[in-house]
């Protein structure tokens, strides 16, 4: 069975809603859109207060290339164009709407009928991308990197596959295992187009074997309709999702250091969800307004997959779910190894949101750290080979040019070495607050030497 070579660690899979099928959510009364649901500029807000909008209306343009628009998914009155507080735990600027029924855009396919490429036999790879970037798709893995960008790779690269992510090893969370079991049909479109559009003729769809179901139906249809893509069995490890992990494991290439990028060694990497909306963006003509999200924990009444419109507050979907327990002791935004802790529970889903987790008291609550007993533990756990022990003491004691020489930038905040170390060390948020700090002298070097010619 195949997996990524460095490092990796087994928490508790914890996948409670596994067997749950997608159901819809109900629409919240106000919906609130932050500008800042992707990596790069955000999106700026191209309507006012009093403005009338419909179910995949644009509320807000592309702030530049590395940028992606964002659309309504209620219908109703703009309410007023302010600020909130998003999963970051920073207040941003958002647009909220009034919901006034449910009215879609004309221009939108609602049917259910597949659509598949051979019916479009006219799109070219630039048509897709068009569609992709104007229907503000990004990666919905939680990375939010936009997608029409990873599509336009710099000159002188070549990819030679797509790689689809359908991991999920985030314990707790199922949302992608519901969608290709619920979704397979529009799915495998979704990776035939993104292989259009990237202008090669493989793909591969990599799945860890503690979803059997999923491969086994992915793998029949593949066989018949889809040769050129292949679905990979993986070992359960985490983080195979990780883009150079996934790769390293599905086609035993190593990505190196930044600046170098996926495409360097010839791979697309998406999301399966990323696949679905690139579907639905293509062929039905419906931009990026709702996904699916798991709301779990181990003392919630009814772990679920919902369908949900971006911009309901988290709070909405944990009434859901049998409302919030008395033992929580944390909420937190994605999974319990890479999501964060929230600040309140209203705040809003957005295109990077794949999960909701009520922690209870127990498991919540961090033992004492202790001093480090130079075990190595989180030297061997880490996937990117690097030594999250000394990050973390360079990263407290402030030395940021020795951090920057020991590549801290490198780090993909996965939480593997602080899962594995047994002093209860803070690894992670050490790590990554040294990691900004640096990649903020980065920046600012830059900057200087930019104002300096």
């Amino acid at each position: 069975m195949k997996t990524f070579r460095i490092g990796g660690v087994h928490p508790a899979e914890n996948k409670l809603s596994a067997a749950e099928p997608i159901k819809i959510a109900e629409l919240p009364k106000v919906a609130v859109y932050p500008m800042g649901q992707h990596i790069g500029a955000p999106a700026v807000p191209c309507v006012k207060k009093g403005d009338k909008v419909k179910v995949g209306t644009m509320i807000a343009e592309a702030g530049g290339f590395v940028s992606a628009p964002i659309f309504s998914g209620v219908s109703g009155t703009v309410l007023k164009v302010d600020t909130v507080v998003d999963a970051s735990g920073y207040a941003k600027p958002a647009v909220y709407i009034t919901v006034e029924g449910d009215e879609w855009e004309e221009s939108i396919d609602r049917s259910d009928k597949l659509v598949t490429t051979k019916e479009k036999p006219e799109l070219t790879p630039e048509d897709i991308i068009a569609k992709i970037k104007n229907a503000g798709i990004v990666g919905m893995g939680g990375a939010c990197f936009p997608t029409h960008v990873k599509l336009s790779p710099p000159p002188g690269s070549k990819p030679e596959w797509v790689i689809i992510n359908a991991v999920e090893c985030e314990p707790y969370l199922t949302a992608d295992h519901r969608l290709m079991l619920e979704k397979a049909n529009e799915v495998l479109v979704g990776v035939d187009l993104l292989m259009r559009a990237g202008k090669v003729n493989k793909a591969y769809i990599g799945i860890e074997e503690n979803k059997p179901d999923a491969i086994a139906l992915l793998q029949e249809k593949c066989k018949v309709l889809y040769p050129n893509i292949e679905i990979v069995p993986l070992k359960t490890k985490y983080p195979q999702g990780g883009e150079k992990q996934l790769i390293d494991a599905v086609v035993r290439r190593q990505v190196p250091a930044p600046p170098a990028l996926p495409v360097s060694v010839g791979a697309i990497v998406q999301n399966v969800g990323t696949a679905y909306a690139v579907y639905e963006a293509v062929m039905k003509n419906k931009p990026l307004f709702e996904r699916v999200v798991t709301v779990t924990g181990k003392s919630l009444k009814h772990p679920s997959n919902l369908l949900v419109r971006m911009g309901t507050p988290m709070s909405q979907l944990i009434e859901a779910c049998g409302g919030l327990p008395e033992d929580t002791g944390k909420v937190i935004g994605g999974g319990p190894m890479m999501g964060k802790a929230l600040r309140n529970t209203e705040v809003p889903i957005c295109k990077g949101s794949s999960g909701v987790l009520i922690m209870n008291d127990k498991e919540a609550k961090r033992a004492e750290p202790q001093t480090c007993i130079r075990c190595a533990k989180c030297v061997g756990a880490c996937p990117m080979g690097l030594e999250p022990y000394l990050l973390a003491t360079l990263s407290s004691k402030q030395m940021w040019d020795k951090a920057m020489k020991e590549d801290v930038v490198s780090c993909i905040e996965c939480g593997s070495c602080q899962f594995t170390c047994p002093s209860n060390r803070p690894l992670l948020d050490l790590i990554r607050d040294g990691k900004s700090t640096v990649l903020r002298i980065i920046h600012e070097k830059k900057a200087a030497a930019r104002e300096g010619k």
